[in-house]
């Protein structure tokens, strides 16, 4: 159990994907541009075996903003994208209805 000042650590927002593109050498990574409202930021995330590049263009997802920046296969990881994973596959979450990028969800 963690308490809800622990939770409020957390800066989770949503960010719109702006690019993405297959990580060369790697079967299971993309690399993501999300514009994430003042700022845009590079994911490096395990999700190429499930969504190809050009269908997460302008999809909006929830990104833990505040995580410790990490390289991956030489690419630095400026957050990690949420999602429900059933089943071994990931399926990313969306909010129902269009919001700004860089909300703050709370």
């Amino acid at each position: 159990m963690i308490t809800l000042k622990d939770f409020k650590k957390l800066e989770i927002r949503i960010g719109k994907i702006l690019s993405a593109q297959k990580v060369e050498g790697a079967d299971k990574l993309l690399k993501l541009e999300v514009d994430i409202g003042k700022k845009k930021r590079q994911l490096v995330a395990g999700i190429a075996q499930y969504y190809e590049p050009e269908e997460l263009i302008h999809k909006e997802i929830p990104i833990l903003v505040n995580l410790e920046p990490r390289k991956i296969r030489g690419i630095e990881s400026q957050g990690m994208l949420l999602a429900v994973v059933e089943e071994e596959m990931p399926i990313l979450l969306h909010p129902d209805k269009e919001v700004s990028p860089g909300s703050l969800i709370s």
